[in-house]
């Protein structure tokens, strides 16, 4: 069973609180749906619900008929089938936050950031996996990026902030190099450069992302990749530390427009 989206662990945290906001215990709601306490908990942690029980829930933790609609509309998000489905992904989890989010912060410190990667660039990089892949996963794995990159693009665009080492620039060629430039003329995106004379610094500890959502209730999420996998993070500290850590590499990086022509000379010399 794949891991819940962003979306439904938003719906199970806003059912969770008005069951405490109506003093009731997770035995109190399984008795009056004849569920038993485990399912109940599985739904607060992010299991949809069918819309019959959600309506019960609401009705019984007193939520009125006109303050229902915010939560109907969490419903809805929370069992729409999402596009990244028919790529029947391993891990959808990041694909998921990155789907809801308003704004994404990403350092990368060996890869240029997906975000900006051109097909050339993306096809190079799946191919160097341990493991052979088909000829099918590769495309796949192409489509699902290019379709993550039209966030930067449409009526509400994420603002998207990425920052990596110029060592990540040495295996790009001068196609990749012009589409970074590219990208980074939106308005809705900041790319920044840090050279490798700066030395050791944070950033070498590993690549990770944060990323925030739309609604006030919503916490900021550090996302972290690694060897075997990835996890996510909410534990304020814990965010609120990376936090300070991007807003440090920030400072030590080339501005967007010193990063730009650092790339543009590179461009220029492949």
């Amino acid at each position: 069973m794949s891991e819940p989206t962003f979306r439904q662990r938003r719906l199970g945290r806003a059912l969770q609180a008005l069951r405490e906001r109506a003093r009731l215990s997770q035995k109190d709601i399984a008795e009056r749906l004849r569920y038993n306490i485990a399912k109940v908990s599985r739904i607060e942690n992010g299991q949809v619900p069918d819309y019959s029980a959600f309506e019960t829930m609401l009705d019984v933790y007193g939520v009125i008929a006109d303050d229902q609609e915010p939560y109907v509309e969490m419903w809805q998000l929370a069992d729409e089938k999402a596009w990244w489905h028919q790529y029947r992904l391993e891990d959808q989890g990041y694909i998921s936050l990155e789907h809801d989010a308003t704004a994404i912060r990403t350092f990368e410190a060996s890869y240029i950031p997906g975000m900006v990667q051109s097909k050339r660039y993306m096809r190079a990089l799946f191919a160097s996996v341990r493991a052979p892949r088909s000829k099918k996963w590769v495309e796949d794995q192409i489509a699902i990026r290019v379709r993550r990159q039209q966030r930067l693009h449409g009526d509400k665009p994420v603002r998207y902030q990425g920052i990596f080492t110029e060592s990540a620039l040495r295996h790009a060629d001068r196609g990749q190099l012009l589409h970074i430039n590219e990208v980074g003329e939106l308005p809705n995106v900041t790319l920044q450069v840090i050279l490798d004379s700066i030395g050791l610094h944070e950033g070498y500890n590993g690549s990770f992302a944060l990323l925030d959502f739309p609604y006030p209730s919503d916490p900021r999420v550090l996302y972290v990749e690694h060897t075997e996998g990835s996890i996510h993070i909410e534990d304020p500290a814990r965010v609120k530390s990376a936090t300070l850590t991007f807003k440090h590499l920030s400072k030590l990086a080339l501005t967007p427009e010193e990063s730009a022509a650092l790339i543009g000379r590179l461009a220029a010399e492949r």
